[in-house]
């Protein structure tokens, strides 16, 4: 179900009512009529004409589902032709056995071709960051909110699910001006959401390219039972979390980072953020001393930065307490350990 935050409670009504009207679209177009679909969903009528109504993913997972059945297409025509029910599990079949997400990555990109060419994706990286776009090659019509928003949420959720890790989205870009509906982007996707851009894509650390996949055919077939599911699971643990809060402290150079500042430059509450990090073994302090400890190292090594200097670098008030703290960490003092390497 590709429209609930994957920490969501379930429970709570999130997915608009625009999105409704395009599964009812979807009936209109094959010309039948989805009374029972919305009966399944438990879709009142007056929620349908909705400007700002919701449900909850259970209803909508509901919804979708027997829609796609009945109608025998899981693009839920938004394509030039059908997509047969199964589709996106054979989408899934084809990219479960790669090695790591990147080259999973690239077969799903490589083999939705096999399934439609009216959208292309593709991923593409560049210094830091990797991103998944979609490029249009043809008019979508009314219905190319909901296809470009279930599409990356699809390959979103199975990224996720298949290296069992919540993968945290640097932005989220789309095409099409702001819909009234806005509020819930934040929820599906991210904070920094923008429109009327070049093409829809997400961006994300590229570090998670090179996480290995953790899922095996048995998983595959379990999940399939209840695929459309696969965008909502509760992924809380983020496999790259301590690298990310690492490159947020070497950023700092000098500047005292709280852990309010922390938890906000990763788009954590600060609650959340020290829970996981206890999920890894590891706490902020012990980050930031590590931090500390490999910024001195680098400036001694490069051997021209003054003891002073890098103190300040490193965040420490005075020469002394930087000195007392790095003989605690190396057992030399700076000026020994920058003597040593020389």
């Amino acid at each position: 179900m590709p429209f609930q935050a994957a920490t969501a409670t379930p429970r709570r009504a999130m997915t608009p009512a625009a999105f409704v009207r395009s599964v009812v679209a979807a009936y209109a177009r094959y010309g039948r009529d989805p009374a029972e679909a919305l009966s399944k969903g438990q879709v009142l009528s007056d929620l349908v004409g909705s400007a700002d109504g919701r449900v909850t993913a259970a209803q909508f997972e509901a919804l979708a589902g027997h829609a796609m059945r009945e109608l025998d297409d899981e693009a839920l025509g938004w394509f030039s032709r059908r997509l047969p029910f199964g589709t996106y599990g054979m989408l899934c079949r084809a990219s479960i056995t790669a090695p790591t997400l990147e080259v999973a990555l690239k077969r799903w990109c490589r083999h939705h071709r096999l399934l439609t060419e009216d959208v292309l994706f593709e991923l593409a990286v560049s210094g830091e960051t990797a991103t998944i776009s979609l490029r249009e090659q043809r008019d979508l019509g009314p219905l190319r909110e909901f296809c470009l928003v279930t599409l990356l949420r699809y390959v979103l959720g199975f990224s996720c699910w298949a290296v069992d890790s919540a993968i945290a989205l640097r932005a989220a870009e789309f095409p099409y001006s702001e819909p009234g509906h806005v509020s819930v982007y934040p929820t599906i996707f991210c904070k920094h959401v923008r429109f009327d851009a070049d093409a829809a894509r997400i961006v994300f650390d590229k570090h998670y390219l090179s996480l290995p996949l953790t899922r095996s055919a048995a998983d595959l077939d379990s999940m399939l039972k209840g695929a459309l599911r696969l965008t909502v699971l509760p992924y809380r643990r983020d496999r790259l979390l301590v690298e990310r809060v690492r490159r947020v402290l070497r950023e700092a150079r000098g500047r005292i980072l709280g852990a309010e500042d922390v938890a906000s430059e990763l788009a954590l509450s600060t609650r959340t953020m020290h829970r996981r990090l206890r999920e890894e073994a590891t706490s902020l302090r012990d980050l930031k001393e590590e931090a500390k400890l490999e910024l001195a190292k680098q400036e001694l090594m490069r051997g021209r930065t003054p003891i002073k200097r890098i103190a300040e670098l490193a965040g420490f008030r005075n020469e002394k307490s930087f000195s007392r703290a790095f003989r605690s960490w190396t057992g030399a003092s700076p000026r020994e350990f920058r003597d040593r390497y020389r």
